[in-house]
């Protein structure tokens, strides 16, 4: 699907295909955003090349899983950002490739399948700030798309804290292997926001032809983004290390039950080794033991046992050990 959105001057836009490209070309001044979700990479390329795109940025832009980044060509900048099509509060997410191709008039968006801020952007603000410039309309996009991440995330904490109750009441395997899920997807996040985190902080280090610092809205846009992927890495990051202590605080109880049961066993082999060191001494088959034929003999074995037996039990619970 390609569609494009033209905005001029004194406020006028139209929205339709690529028609609207030859309007474009007509005027000097209008701004044109072209969206394309789900093109060929063929008709990508010949759009791209249209427009003078590099061909080192359409290769970038057709690598699969490339990761985010952002160069600058002579006609225009490119940026590749990692944008969401589904996300819960469960961390089941969906991510996928934006490419964004931003020159001094233009704006090309390309997306293999439905963007979710591209979708809210281009039926919203999209053309109140393509007026300003297209590089508004690429960082609003990369905003929003950060914002349905926060909110995915803020919604997992609820999840991670109903999550921690669980461990501490009846902790089990399967909690265990649930916290070991959202800790790989947590990593995996982590480093998606690390290159986005990057990618920010190059805006603002670096100036950027079509992404002009010197214009304070857009360093105040640049900003926004900036503050928003830094959030969202440190919250990763929070959330990475909850489930990192959930982790070590469930084998540490489970160690601890594990020593309390090995005390338990060692009390009572304790007790029992010097009762079967007795009984093993006259079990044996010798012909003549004095003590067989005292009379009393029996009920002195068993006396002594018995306190041998008491004994270690008095001195047992005095040190505490059960």
């Amino acid at each position: 699907m390609l569609r494009t959105m033209l905005v001029f001057p004194d406020g006028e836009s139209r929205q339709g295909g690529e028609e609207l490209i030859a309007t474009w070309r007509e005027s000097t001044d209008a701004h044109i955003w072209i969206d394309m979700q789900g093109e060929t990479q063929d008709s990508e390329r010949t759009l791209l090349e249209a427009f003078d795109c590099h061909p080192m940025a359409i290769n970038d832009a057709h690598r699969a899983r490339h990761p985010p980044k952002i160069e600058e060509f002579e006609t225009h900048t490119l940026v590749i950002y990692r944008g969401i099509s589904s996300f819960d509060g469960k961390l089941n997410y969906v991510p996928q490739q934006l490419c964004f191709f931003i020159g001094e008039r233009f704006l090309i968006s390309l997306h293999p399948g439905m963007a979710l801020s591209v979708e809210r952007l281009y039926n919203d603000q999209g053309k109140a700030l393509l007026l300003q410039s297209p590089e508004q309309v690429a960082l609003k996009v990369m905003y929003i798309s950060a914002g349905f991440y926060i909110d995915g995330l803020l919604e997992f904490e609820a999840e991670l804290s109903d999550l921690e109750d669980e461990l501490l009441e009846a902790g089990n395997d399967e909690l265990m292997r649930r916290i070991t899920l959202y800790r790989s997807r947590l990593v995996k996040m982590r480093r998606i926001f690390s290159y986005h985190q990057g990618i920010t902080q190059e805006l603002i280090a670096y100036d950027y032809r079509h992404l002009p610092r010197d214009v304070a809205e857009t360093l105040h846009a640049i900003n926004d983004v900036y503050e928003r992927f830094e959030r969202l890495y440190s919250l990763t990051q929070m959330y990475y290390d909850i489930c990192g202590d959930l982790v070590n605080g469930y084998i540490s109880i489970a160690s601890h039950q594990l020593n309390i049961t090995m005390r338990v066993l060692t009390v009572i082999t304790a007790i029992f080794v010097p009762l079967t060191f007795v009984a093993g001494i006259y079990g044996m088959n010798f012909e003549y033991m004095p003590e067989l034929t005292f009379r009393y003999a029996y009920f002195v074995v068993w006396g002594v046992m018995l306190g041998i037996g008491i004994s270690l039990i008095w001195l047992f619970r005095r040190k505490g050990w059960f």
